[in-house]
């Protein structure tokens, strides 16, 4: 069994990308993800002359470890996200996030980048019977406030979308999609070379420091001298002054992920007829789809909150592969790996600026589609120009004071309350439920 992501199995090999930054850069952006590449093809495109560095090698953290989800909407529902931050900002973040799909897709279109993109359709799936019970209402403010598509799938219809009777209704939403995120990766890669700017990696900042009207960044090779500044590092953000008062912000959580070894297409189509993207409401919160071939199921979730090993994660998460589809109890899983998301504590990404330096992360799971489309707001932010304005920017970027920003121990203990507390009870009302049924 692997432990690297079934993704890396086909893509194009790394560019050979300088170690070392030149010495000045009209924007710096620290992170070559989905996020940062995106900022820097719209910085670029805006005139400016633009770095990008990578701490590593660009985009093996989570742009190409992910399950290849193109659908995020607010992870709150409306009425929560209005609770916090009012309901014309929450309406305009839930406006954005599918306006964030037309982005994706512009980028893909206007680059020519081949990533098996296809608007599958995602299905929320309701665990329980309560949950089904605020899908509804969900849906309902969604279609009487937003322009994001929804639509309620009762119980009896279902089997359109998944063979299995573990659920009790979903919501659908037909506009997101699919897509393979490291030919994405390689395709916004090739996009940001193809427009000049320099992208380096395995070069880590140390520090930003303010030198006149713009920054000093320290790395391994010595200083680039740059006006404006992005972090686009999400949840492998590291170091100390701006970086550490983000990681208060944006913790590490982890996501674990098997691929199935390769079944019969026919299997495949009947326990996931449409091929849809899936995802469940239960706190477990398990996601899975079809791979791009028609061949595998990719099934990920929390099978931890705290670091484990790719053995252990693929035992849990074969065990709810098992309780949702028993034809796959005997199937080989032939990669399993994990990745960070990057989690805020107010479940929102945000866009915004500290001591002078931009950043967009905090994606909370739905970083395929937001990434992209809030790195290019930051961009746009940095030059200055008006089109970077975002409800996401309008949030509010919060910490705890029990997290200063190093390892979030406070995991340990979350993960014990989800597991021995959390998963039981609501194990226990979907059996109710089923029960009485």
């Amino acid at each position: 069994m692997k432990t690297t992501p079934y993704w890396w199995d086909d893509g194009a090999p790394c560019p050979d990308l300088p170690r070392t930054p030149p010495d000045n850069a009209d924007v710096l952006i620290v992170g070559a993800g989905f996020t940062g590449l995106s900022a820097a093809i719209w910085a670029s495109r805006g005139g400016a002359a633009v770095t990008v560095v990578d701490a590593g090698v660009p985009g093996e953290g989570a742009s190409t470890r992910n399950g290849g989800m193109a659908g995020a909407h607010p992870r709150l529902s409306l009425s929560a996200t209005a609770a916090r931050w009012g309901h014309d900002t929450a309406v305009a973040m839930f406006n954005e996030a599918h306006a964030a799909y037309d982005h994706l897709a512009g980028l893909i279109d206007d680059f020519a980048i081949d990533c098996d993109y296809t608007l599958t359709g995602r299905i929320q799936l309701a665990w329980t019977a309560a949950d089904f019970a605020a899908q509804k209402a969900m849906a309902a403010d969604m279609a009487r406030d937003t322009r994001f598509p929804v639509e309620i799938v009762e119980r009896r219809n279902l089997g359109q979308h998944i063979a299995t009777r573990r659920y009790f209704g979903g919501l659908y939403y037909p506009t997101h999609g699919a897509l393979h995120p490291r030919k994405l990766h390689d395709g916004l890669m090739a996009a940001a070379l193809d427009l000049g700017v320099t992208v380096v990696g395995n070069c880590p900042i140390w520090d930003i420091a303010p030198r006149g009207g713009g920054h000093e960044a320290r790395h391994p090779g010595g200083t680039i001298i740059a006006d404006k500044v992005i972090l686009a590092t999400n949840g492998y953000t590291s170091g100390g002054g701006v970086f550490r008062w983000l990681r208060r912000r944006v913790f590490p959580l982890p996501s674990f992920i098997v691929a199935t070894e390769q079944l019969s297409p026919n299997l495949v189509a009947a326990l996931a007829p449409g091929g849809r993207m899936m995802v469940e409401t239960r706190a477990r919160h398990s996601y899975f789809r079809v791979s791009p071939d028609g061949t595998r199921i990719l099934w990920g979730g929390r099978a931890s909150m705290t670091p484990i090993s790719a053995e252990t994660a693929a035992a849990r998460l074969r065990s709810s592969i098992e309780d949702i589809w028993p034809d796959l109890k005997d199937v080989r899983l032939t990669h399993s790996w994990t990745g960070n998301t990057g989690f805020a504590f107010e479940q929102s990404p945000h866009v915004g600026v500290r001591d002078g330096v931009h950043f967009a992360m905090g994606y909370c799971g739905g970083g395929v589609v937001l990434a992209p489309y809030l790195g290019m707001k930051a961009a746009h932010q940095a030059l200055g120009n008006h089109r970077g304005q975002t409800a996401y920017t309008a949030t509010e970027f919060a910490t705890r004071p029990w997290h200063p920003g190093g390892r979030p121990w406070f995991l340990y203990g979350a993960n014990a309350w989800f597991t021995q507390v959390v998963d039981r009870r609501q194990n226990a009302a979907a059996a109710r439920d089923r029960a009485g049924s």
